[in-house]
């Protein structure tokens, strides 16, 4: 059996050395590391001539020693030497965690990085923008190019499956608009005026939000998730290649078909609110259908129908570009897919929201109220 690690301290008018002797390897090293630390002094030198086996532990405790205090290393066999020389090009000194930042200061980053991740987010949702638009003049220019069946594809997935669940989305919130507002306005015995409610707010507002908040949930996920996995699949890079263009074949057939079809899901979810409001006024107030509708084409403006019609394709808008930009953006992993449809939903709801509040102060400043 080989004898345990040790080693010998010889000074000499060159500097002093350490001769090492005996099995440096990790069943036999012993307390040497403990002595290798009480070595005092200058060591110019590093014996390795007498010992009889090494490691990789051993190999670093070696390495290190002579890091530390400069000394230069002899009496290797070559693959002593290269064993060595592996454990030194392996070495790599770890980063010390930096202490941890105050409340406050951590707070002001984490918002920080939100804002400036916010501003990259809106410059590159802008530049897509201008990307999809010069797209659309391309096809404009080149009819050819336009990619019908694609589009009505789309039609019937925005449009005419959505149409169902928007309808009873629709239905059951013109109900809970009426029953709130005839228990707040029977207070006051003007329950009449639950018409007006359901009437204007819906056709106004709620109709068109609420269907936007839908179809950023239901199509703009989709949108996401589908140019996402395509470029995982590197489809869209296969598109490139053989000379498609990803915007005139993914984003632009989606984002017509959103801007198209909008209009028409706001008017049909307004509609459908409107006749939820209308039976619970006509089971809870005994207001007659026939009496509901004369006072619906009295208190309702044609401005709330416009008003309607004119935020639906903005809205569109946003809802096919976050999603189709969010897809375009997955790189890397199947997890960025879920990560980048979750930002798509999240961020064409947040600027629906946006958009509408602009509208609302924007059609009031100019006398649609």
């Amino acid at each position: 059996m080989n004898e345990p690690a040790t080693f010998e301290r010889i000074d000499s008018g060159g500097g002093a050395a350490l001769c090492f002797s005996g099995d440096l390897s990790l069943a036999r090293i012993g307390d040497l590391p403990k002595r290798l630390e009480a070595v005092q002094g200058p060591v110019s030198r590093i014996d390795l001539h007498q010992i009889e086996r090494i490691d990789t532990v051993g190999a670093w405790l070696v390495h290190r020693f002579a890091r530390d205090h400069g000394a230069e290393i002899v009496g290797l066999q070559p693959d002593e030497a290269h064993l060595l020389e592996q454990v030194a090009a392996a070495e790599c000194p770890v980063e010390k965690p930096r202490p941890q930042a105050g409340l406050i200061p951590r707070v002001l980053g984490e918002v920080g990085e939100a804002v400036v991740t916010a501003g990259k987010t809106l410059y590159g949702l802008l530049g897509f923008l201008g990307a999809t638009l010069i797209a659309f003049w391309n096809v404009a220019t080149h009819p050819s190019r336009f990619r019908f069946n694609a589009t009505v594809h789309r039609f019937e997935i925005v449009g005419v499956t959505a149409l169902g669940i928007i309808g009873l989305m629709s239905f059951l919130i013109g109900i809970v608009i009426a029953q709130q507002g005839a228990v707040q306005l029977r207070q006051f015995g003007a329950e009449i005026y639950t018409i007006n409610l359901v009437g204007r707010i819906t056709l106004r507002e709620l109709g068109v939000l609420m269907t936007a908040i839908m179809v950023a949930g239901r199509s703009g996920s989709a949108f996401a998730a589908q140019i996402g996995t395509m470029k995982l699949t590197e489809e869209v890079d296969a598109m490139r290649t053989i000379g498609v263009s990803p915007l005139e074949a993914l984003v632009l057939p989606r984002t017509i078909a959103v801007v198209l079809m909008m209009p028409l899901l706001a008017f049909y979810s307004s509609l459908i609110g409107i006749i939820g409001g209308g039976l619970l006024c006509w089971i809870a107030l005994d207001i007659p259908p026939i009496t509901f509708i004369m006072k619906i084409r009295e208190v309702v403006p044609m401005t709330d129908l416009w008003i309607c019609l004119i935020k639906a394709p903005v809205f569109g808008i946003i809802i096919a570009l976050a999603g189709c930009f969010q897809g375009m953006q997955v790189e890397g992993d199947a997890e960025q897919v879920g990560h980048r449809t979750t930002t798509a939903v999240v961020q064409a709801i947040f600027l629906v929201i946006v958009l509408d509040a602009f509208f609302a102060v924007f059609f009031s400043g100019i006398g649609w109220k």
